[in-house]
């Protein structure tokens, strides 16, 4: 994908007459030609240009963060919670490696977003200038692509690339890093590319038809049939098909961590979240399923446990995917779908309407029999307590029985309080759960919420976090108070790294290394000391309260600290390198 004069581009330039601008203001141009809205950033000396340029509009709105790293995770919460290419604009050096962390977030999750980084001018490229790193070389593993933009003529074609690439195909974070002296030289502008092409990238979108009429005769003579979904689901905005396929089957389903909500937690059909924290339900059928159907998911180590015990049920695999380097990565898959996840499942969807086929109704009534006597041990029930002490999932609980069938979206840092979060929230609609899946990265929760909250103005925003995890991006608590977006943060406060005290619990004979937190700040007076509200909860009879408080107060940023049980352990879990079946169910396991 090298940024070569020979690939053609549209000559149906949006524009019409020529006029000489500064590279900043072509820039400017292509983010309002790309209608961008809200762009996250932090300026420095090499995007002052950039800056200036952003002064003298007023359709696009720049959002200060207090850190690159929130900048970048801001602009991918945006991005996931409304399918639209999230924009950071970061300068050069330590900006750009500050970048990094969020970069590398968005792109494990493959998530569309542009990332503008400024570079050094041209001319003192690799002389170690003032705040000079390689961001190319940085960032390339990390990214979809990258382009640094050596000649100003370049840099309006450069930004249709971008977000082209980044939003089509399976999506994922584009950096694009401009020189100082690419910003401020002047070139004749002729408009923006209406469209572009580039020879050596060309995604498929639609599924080979004879491999989805073989993938949907497989389907319908299953006897233990299963439909495991993840986050491509989402990302195609493939829910309504979705629906309409195990509903037409009646089959049962499962959603990855990044999946939830794709189909409706709510549902009978629905088997619950699966994998490492996943229900035994979940777990048990995708390793005794006959036939699976892998939809936008990627068999990842966290779902299927140990490949090798996976392995030893022979099963039919189905794989539906729009990235062919996804499929049969980890797991051998019998027949591979390449294609967009919405369009394939549209084509299937009219396939099994033409064909009249129908699932073998004896075969499958029997599976829910087997499926609802694994659901009967309910393995989601944890003990209440005596009462003294909050159970972290009794708050989740509370919050998903209060706020249930409202317009909200839950984020989440990483930890114990993000898996109790996925298990005890049920999310009904797709893109509500706003997660860092494969990078696992904390400090995600606040920036996501702003972002989310900038987006989405009218909808409720509510940040589940660790007293761990917070305190990684707690200074963008200014942020929400300067640009308005009244999120409410509950951190699930037990005084350890709770996940780490968990394994070490586990696996490492209870031996707490470094896993407690001694010198907590005094959350309240911290959130008060940013201008917002905080509130302490210490016993169970004040959870419900504390959240009726912090809704009532629609303006304002609301940080709950509530002080939960410090010995409670997510459960189910699958131990490392164990088979997803092989799983531990409560503290009488261990």
């Amino acid at each position: 994908m090298e940024n070569t004069k020979s690939e053609s581009h549209s000559a149906t330039a949006t524009g019409g007459h020529t006029q000489e601008l500064m590279g900043a203001e072509i820039l400017v141009k292509a983010l309002q030609a790309e209608n961008v809205k809200h762009i996250w950033g932090y300026p420095g000396g090499s995007v002052l240009y950039i800056y200036d340029a952003l002064y003298n509009q007023n359709t696009i709105q720049h959002v200060l963060v207090r850190h690159e790293q929130a900048a970048v995770h801001a602009a991918d919460g945006y991005a996931r919670a409304t399918g639209d290419v999230g924009v950071a604009l970061v300068t050069s050096g330590p900006g750009a490696t500050n970048a990094v962390t969020g970069i590398a977030t968005a792109y494990m999750d493959s998530i569309p977003m542009v990332i503008i980084t400024g570079q050094v001018p041209t001319h003192a490229i690799g002389l170690d200038a003032f705040q000079e790193c390689d961001t190319i070389g940085i960032t390339r593993p990390i990214v979809k692509h990258n382009f640094l933009v050596k000649d100003v003529r370049d840099l309006a074609l450069t930004m249709k690339k971008a977000f082209h690439i980044a939003r089509s195909g399976r999506p994922g974070p584009v950096v694009v890093d401009i020189p100082k002296d690419v910003s401020f030289k002047k070139t004749a502008y002729e408009g923006y590319p209406g469209e572009v092409q580039m020879r050596s990238y060309n995604p498929v979108r639609k599924g080979h038809g004879g491999q989805i009429r073989k993938a949907l005769q497989l389907l319908m003579a299953a006897k233990r049939p299963y439909i495991y979904t993840g986050g491509g689901v989402l990302l195609s905005n493939a829910s309504q098909e979705l629906r309409t396929l195990v509903d037409m089957l009646g089959y049962p389903v499962t959603n990855t961590l990044m999946g939830l909500g794709a189909y409706p937690a709510s549902a009978p059909k629905f088997l619950g979240m699966l994998g490492m924290h996943g229900t035994i339900e979940a777990n048990n059928a995708m390793q005794n399923c006959d036939v699976l159907l892998a939809v936008g998911a990627r068999f990842d180590d966290r779902v299927i446990g140990n490949p090798k015990h996976f392995a030893q049920n022979e099963r039919k695999i189905i794989h539906i995917d729009i990235d062919p380097s996804s499929i049969s990565k980890r797991v051998k898959v019998d027949i591979p779908i390449v294609g967009d996840v919405k369009d394939v499942l549209v084509e299937m969807i009219e396939m099994i309407k033409e064909s009249g086929l129908k699932p073998d109704a004896g075969a499958l009534s029997s599976w829910w029999e087997t499926i609802e006597a694994w659901r009967k041990r309910d393995c989601l029930k944890y003990d209440h307590g005596n009462g003294d002490v909050i159970k972290p999932q009794y708050v989740i609980e509370t919050l998903h029985n209060m706020t249930k069938g409202t317009d909200t979206y839950i984020t989440s840092d990483v930890g114990q309080h993000q898996m109790w979060a996925a298990q005890y929230y049920g999310f009904d609609e797709p893109r509500r759960w706003i997660n860092s899946g494969g990078l696992g990265t904390m400090g995600v929760g606040i920036p996501y919420a702003m972002g989310i909250k900038l987006a989405k103005p009218d909808s409720e925003v509510f940040c589940v976090t660790g007293e761990g995890s917070v305190q990684m991006c707690i200074q963008e608590l200014s942020t929400c108070l300067q640009y308005n977006t009244p999120i409410k943060i509950m951190a699930l406060n037990n005084r350890y790294l709770g996940m780490v005290r968990q394994w070490q619990e586990i696996e490492y004979e209870g031996r707490y290394s470094s896993s407690y937190m001694d010198a907590l700040p005094n959350f309240v007076k911290l959130a008060e000391a940013y201008g917002h509200v905080g509130l302490l909860i210490e016993r169970p009879e004040d959870v419900e309260p504390a959240l009726r408080e912090a809704r009532k107060l629609k303006d304002r940023t609301v940080f709950m600290d509530f002080r939960t049980d410090p010995t409670e352990n997510v459960f189910p879990m699958v131990k490392a390198g164990k088979g997803i079946t092989e799983m531990l169910l409560g503290s009488e396991d261990l």
